[in-house]
């Protein structure tokens, strides 16, 4: 083996033990350590299958496209339990941390209103599902949308260079374009990138989300307003480590910086929601 590949090997080992490092292993979870093994497939698509940023930055694509599925899965089989919500829970804690701020009237109100809620819990169940029939949609289509205009600027800034000579036939539409780049992306190994991150994110949702009871500990608009905040960031993140290689020519160390970046960002965002909803069992475990 060359002294460059062995370089590189140990550049990738490296990078891997600075995530393990940073992520705290040892308090990782099995669905936080699967999301990274899968994470680290882009690692093996730059030193063995001669990854560019368009097949990087191409599969986080397709991961939002991944995590909006599941997300709508969730919305789906979302139950909320009355027992596990603790609205008076909720109400004493917003009051402590309130103190002072809200007028006797405002909490006489709260109380009312809440004694309301619990007093029907029955009937906002039967709300709560038949919401599903509008916010599912709303969803569907409005996820959908961002992750298309994401779709056609990821092809815009960085497709061209990738398809280099193999260009669409004069007369290609730019879906068939965009449907092109992604078969290539594809053919790269970037299929097997993609299903450990459909595995990943299936296991989270079996193991966390059904297995743990989150599903019964939250709310469709809130499971609705879930993963934008993560994709968001996760955007801005990739697209500045895109315009960083394209001014550079995708030197391997930035490839890499960029996929370490990600992988942190992942597992933070993964990490702080699962607490939350850890929170909330305690707080409802508590006052019970």
């Amino acid at each position: 083996m060359s002294e460059g590949n062995d370089d590189q090997i140990n550049l990738a080992d490296a990078s891997s033990a600075d995530v393990s490092s940073a992520a705290g292993m040892k308090g990782l979870n099995a669905s936080s350590a699967l999301l990274i093994a899968a994470n680290l497939i882009p690692l093996v698509g730059v030193f063995v299958w001669g990854w560019s940023i368009f097949n990087v930055v191409i599969l986080y694509w397709a991961e939002n496209v991944i995590i909006g599925g599941i997300n709508i899965l969730k919305m789906i089989t979302c139950a909320p339990d009355p027992s596990k919500m603790d609205l008076r829970g909720k109400l004493d804690k917003r009051i402590i941390d309130k103190l002072g701020e809200d007028s006797e009237e405002d909490i006489r109100k709260a109380f009312e209103l809440t004694h309301k809620l619990e007093a029907n819990k029955g009937k906002l169940g039967m709300l709560h599902h038949a919401s599903k029939l509008f916010f599912i949609p709303f969803f569907t289509f409005h996820y959908g949308l961002f992750c298309l205009v994401h779709g056609v600027f990821v092809v815009a800034l960085l497709g061209k260079n990738e398809l280099g000579g193999d260009l669409m036939p004069s007369g290609g539409s730019s879906f068939g374009e965009f449907g092109h780049l992604v078969t290539l992306a594809l053919e790269a190994g970037g299929l097997w990138a993609v299903l450990a991150l459909v595995v990943s994110h299936l296991f989270s949702y079996f193991s966390n989300y059904l297995g743990k009871g989150e599903y019964r500990r939250t709310i469709v608009p809130v499971i609705m307003m879930a993963p934008y905040g993560r994709i968001v960031v996760l955007h801005l993140a990739v697209l500045l480590g895109a315009f960083a290689t394209m001014v550079l020519g995708s030197p391997v160390y930035l490839l890499v910086i960029l996929i370490v970046g990600k992988i942190m960002l992942d597992l933070k965002f993964h990490q702080r929601a699962h607490r939350k909803i850890l929170a909330r069992k305690q707080t409802s475990d508590h006052s019970e």
